[in-house]
């Protein structure tokens, strides 16, 4: 989808009056369970931090002042917030690599502290390496593990960490041209799509600066979007959850929608076809609504019969162009004269483009002459018979036809005198 800005601009009052209703209470419905969430670990956080000035400033570490002190546990606490943020976005694999590899290079600054102290080192520069070997040793097991933490394997332990994968993967992330589209809305309710849908405040707000266009059109798309929520939202099988993550230095939608999946280690679905090739370069697992729909066309090989309906006439001579259900082009050649009629036709070949699948096939007006033969013989023997009836019967022909099937006759009869 063509990411053009939008202003909610001059509109009249009917279109505020229509998307009045909307807007109000379904965003507001939509939003709802992503706000306690938010509310509690806000107010974890700045308790932790008050706890953390009062600490150090009570204390006064390293002989500081009280205001020193104070700026001090602030710093403290701010540092402990941001790695808190950053061990969010990582997964439980990662997390456990690196809780084994920080104790193991702890337990290794420790075995070399020992030898160390066999030593004839001054007690200074002993308690300098100690600690600076901690340090190091500490951080270096804390990054590789992490690092190699995704080559564990977690379901072999059982129920026990069974589930995290599963749940970290199973995030998808919903673009606002996909929504606009609607055909998401009937996957879902197929349940080729489950688990937690993850709608981000951006892709709303866009959703809603398009409802609220001056352009009719857009107006309505917008709209259109706002009802396939409410419908993805009434269904059992899933669960719709507002994201509040917003990344103010990336202007573009679609730049925030692969910074967010990065996040989250979630899939986009999209039908944008510049998304999907952007997102996959970085790795970004893309379930595009399009390519699911070329997937389920019907597959039709040469030599094959099919009867379609002939719309319009083709770009080359005496060719009639059809459509499948789907969507899907097939062109006839010699099928010009069939105009607004349903023919049967041979399939000659079928080519893939970007657009999609395209047949072309072979209307042969003489098969359809020899299968309309015999019905046409069987429409004028009953006109015959039928004519033949309204006459007064012959003498001894009543009897015989009670007994077997007339013959066709060969010449009409003559009206009797």
């Amino acid at each position: 989808m063509a990411r053009t800005p939008t202003r909610p601009g001059r509109f009249g009052p009917p279109s505020r009056t229509e998307l009045s209703e909307l807007k109000t209470a379904d965003l507001t419905k939509l939003d709802q369970p992503g706000i306690g969430s938010w509310l509690d670990r806000f107010t974890v956080r700045v308790v932790f931090a008050v706890v953390c000035v009062a600490a150090t400033w009570n204390f006064r570490p390293f002989g500081l002042p009280d205001w020193a002190a104070a700026v001090a546990g602030l710093v403290f606490a701010v540092a402990v917030i941001l790695f808190e943020l950053r061990l969010e976005r990582a997964s439980l694999k990662r997390l456990i690599g690196a809780a084994v590899g920080s104790i193991l290079g702890i337990l290794g600054a420790y075995l070399m502290v020992l030898v160390l102290t066999q030593t004839s080192i001054q007690k200074e520069t002993l308690s300098f390496l100690a600690v600076a070997l901690l340090l190091v040793m500490a951080y270096v097991g804390l990054i590789v593990g992490a690092n190699k933490g995704d080559l564990l394997n977690l379901q072999a332990l059982g129920g026990l960490f069974g589930g995290e994968r599963a749940t970290r993967r199973m995030l998808k992330l919903l673009d606002t041209s996909v929504i606009i589209d609607g055909r998401v809305a009937d996957i879902i309710e197929a349940h080729f799509l489950d688990s937690t849908l993850l709608i981000p405040q951006f892709v709303l707000r866009e959703l809603q600066l398009v409802a609220d266009s001056a352009d009719p059109l857009k107006r309505q798309r917008g709209r259109r979007g706002l009802e396939v929520l409410q419908r993805v939202q009434k269904m059992p099988h899933v669960q719709v959850e507002i994201a509040d993550d917003d990344f103010p230095h990336i202007p573009d939608v679609d730049m925030k929608l692969i910074e967010m999946a990065k996040r989250y280690n979630a899939k986009i679905v999209t039908n944008d076809f510049n998304l999907n090739k952007v997102a996959s370069l970085q790795g970004i697992d893309i379930l595009n609504v399009n390519q699911l729909a070329n997937a389920l066309k019907p597959v039709v090989l040469p030599g094959e019969t099919m009867r379609v309906f002939i719309l319009r006439e083709g770009k080359e001579y005496n060719q009639g162009v059809a459509y499948l259900d789907d969507g899907t082009m097939v062109v006839v050649d010699g099928a010009r004269k069939m105009i607004n009629k349903t023919v049967d036709i041979i399939v000659t070949s079928v080519h893939q483009t970007t657009a999609g699948k395209m047949i072309f096939g072979r209307y042969d007006e003489r098969g359809e002459q020899h299968a309309r033969q015999p019905a046409s013989m069987g429409a004028g023997q009953a006109e015959t018979e039928g004519g033949r009836g309204e006459q007064q019967p012959r003498s001894g022909e009543h009897s015989a036809r009670a007994d077997e099937r007339a013959p066709r006759p060969i010449y009409p009869d003559t009206p009797r005198e």
